[in-house]
């Protein structure tokens, strides 16, 4: 986690999806709905940091092969964020809308 710049930022993200559920009091459904995301989010980018230090340790010199294989791997974690980041828009949305409106 300290060298990861991205699991930082994931970290921060996780902690916000607490605090506000928390905050809003969401459903055991919508709990559950953000877990899997989140859950889906640090599993990707777990993966995709193995896939990393192997492709490193296989590769070490600059290699064009080496170096889709990391974009492949940081693209499906880019491509579970921003399934997360839906269906934390989907979900809250409800809440921050009910919130204000009264």
């Amino acid at each position: 986690m300290r060298y990861e710049n991205n699991a930082k930022i994931h970290l921060i993200a996780t902690l916000v999806v607490l605090i506000f559920g928390f905050y809003f009091r969401i459903s055991f459904r919508d709990w559950c709905l953000l877990l899997i995301a989140v859950t889906l989010v640090w599993v990707s980018e777990t993966l995709n940091t193995a896939i990393e230090k192997l492709v490193d340790l296989l590769s070490p010199d600059y290699n064009e092969k080496a170096g889709n294989i990391k974009d492949i791997a940081a693209g499906a974690v880019l491509i579970a964020s921003i399934g997360a980041l839906i269906i934390g828009i989907i979900v809250f949305d409800h809440y921050l809308f009910h919130n204000f409106a009264k």
